[in-house]
């Protein structure tokens, strides 16, 4: 270990946490070039290479990046919408709004969407991101200014994304996939920070949209094909690895530039597969509420890895930061953040588990020495899906969910029953251990209305 290993969380959490985490997060500290700390946030679990709620920050000059330490679904994120409505006013026509969005939004393994991208228009949406989707009518400028780097990725490269993983996304624009992304009416159960609360646009009683989904089949065509190629780049670079799955490649070699184009390739996917989605909402809303207007409140990506500058030993220093099922923080005053967030610190958008609460926290200006401006990203997994499948059956799931008052539509039983609630680790406990740790403050607790899951 070149580096200390540091792990956020409560003494529970730290019990409940499987093995392979400190492995994980001890293997990542042996990475050259890494510096302060190799870091794990309160949601951790066994990932492949770097934990999942893994943060790593590397040197340009001596460090490395790594696909598995930034993940297989590149630039999966949240991102929330206000609709100016009370929770009464979604429950008059909840089932009717249920079915008109699960209509309208395609979701499940190999969905597919009405976009069909040529090659040309497919370099432009890997360059523009949300920027190339708003030009095309998917949404307004006024979207831009609430999404990390204003909704396009500087430095992608679409050069360096296959013709496979261009293939893999053709037909999926636009669309939610499987496993635990999912698109969510929430009504605000509960507000521990008025003044930011307000800053943000949202006050008890209010609905929001959360929308979680990523770069869909391009973002993991990508993993795939460049982790191939870290393995051998790795070894004739002399670089011992501790564990193959952290296969990496200098930041300043010809691979270490190639898979970095191509990774921002991705993010800008992302966010232009989450601005459509928004698109596709509004219009399903129109439908069933005419009065609703839905204004981003703000995106966020977790599995990234982002060139930032911070301070260090005193010293403000151009960093790599991987973060891998964490998301960014950025405290108070930071100036990329939009100007009417600035006072308040980043929205922290933190996903639930379908059934349970989802969260709303603010960065913190502690937050940016303690890792890097960055927190947890949501509940975290307790169990495989396997083992979910077998402890669980997805129309019991729906059944008792529809019994509190939750509305499921999903095109997959199965689906459900991975994804039920008790799967995961409880996301209060998770999002309480960042609030103490100085990682984000809590501004909001969400509880779900309808959820449509992939």
């Amino acid at each position: 270990m070149r580096v200390p290993v540091v792990i956020f969380a409560s003494r529970a959490l730290m019990q409940a946490m499987d093995a392979k985490v400190l492995e994980q997060a001890c293997n990542v500290a042996a990475l050259p070039g890494i510096v302060q700390a190799s870091y794990a946030m309160p949601d951790a679990h066994w990932g492949y290479g770097f934990p999942i709620g893994g943060v790593a920050a590397f040197d340009p000059g001596e460090g490395v990046v790594s696909a598995g330490g930034v993940g297989f679904d590149i630039s999966c994120g949240v991102r929330t919408l206000l609709t100016g409505l009370r929770r009464e006013d979604i429950q008059r026509v909840q089932a009717r709004l249920a079915d008109t969005l699960f209509a309208r939004i395609p979701a499940g393994v190999g969905s597919t969407g009405e976009l069909h991208l040529s090659a040309k228009e497919m370099d432009a949406m890997l360059q523009g991101g949300a920027r190339w989707a708003v030009e095309r009518g998917y949404g307004s400028e006024a979207d831009l200014v609430r999404i990390e780097e204003c909704g396009c990725m500087h430095g992608a490269d679409p050069r360096a994304v296959s013709e496979q993983a261009r293939r893999r996304q053709r037909d999926e624009m636009g669309t939610l996939g499987s496993g635990n992304h999912y698109l969510e009416l929430q009504h605000v159960a509960e507000v521990f920070e008025p003044a930011v609360a307000a800053a943000y646009g949202i006050a008890a009683g209010n609905v929001v949209v959360s929308i979680h989904c990523g770069s869909r089949g391009l973002g993991h065509q990508i993993g795939i094909e460049f982790l191939k190629e870290m393995v051998i780049a790795a070894r004739d670079a002399g670089i011992v690895l501790p564990d193959r799955e952290l296969a990496c490649a200098p930041l300043a070699s010809a691979l270490g530039k190639r898979y970095l184009g191509a990774m921002r390739a991705a993010i800008n996917c992302a966010l232009a597969n989450r601005q459509i989605l928004t698109h596709l909402t509004r219009a399903a809303f129109r439908e069933v509420l005419p009065e609703a207007r839905l204004p981003l409140l703000y995106d966020v990506s977790h599995n990234t890895c982002k060139e930032e500058t911070h301070e260090v030993d005193g010293l403000r220093r151009r960093l790599f930061v991987h973060r891998k099922g964490a998301t960014r923080a950025f405290g108070p005053g930071h100036p990329e953040l939009p100007a009417e967030f600035r006072a308040a610190g980043q929205p922290v958008l933190i996903g639930g588990s379908m059934g349970t609460s989802s969260y709303i926290l603010a960065g913190l200006a502690n937050g940016m020495e303690r890792a890097f401006g960055s927190a947890c990203h949501g509940a975290g997994r307790a169990m495989s899906r396997h083992e979910a499948t077998r402890r669980w059956q997805g129309r019991a799931v729906v059944d008792e969910l529809a019994g509190r008052g939750i509305l499921i539509r999903s095109p997959s039983l199965r689906g459900v029953a991975e994804e039920a609630p008790l799967a995961y680790k409880d996301v209060s406990s998770v999002v309480d251990a960042a609030d103490a740790a100085g990682l984000a403050r809590k501004v909001a607790r969400l509880e779900p209305l309808v959820c449509i899951k992939g």
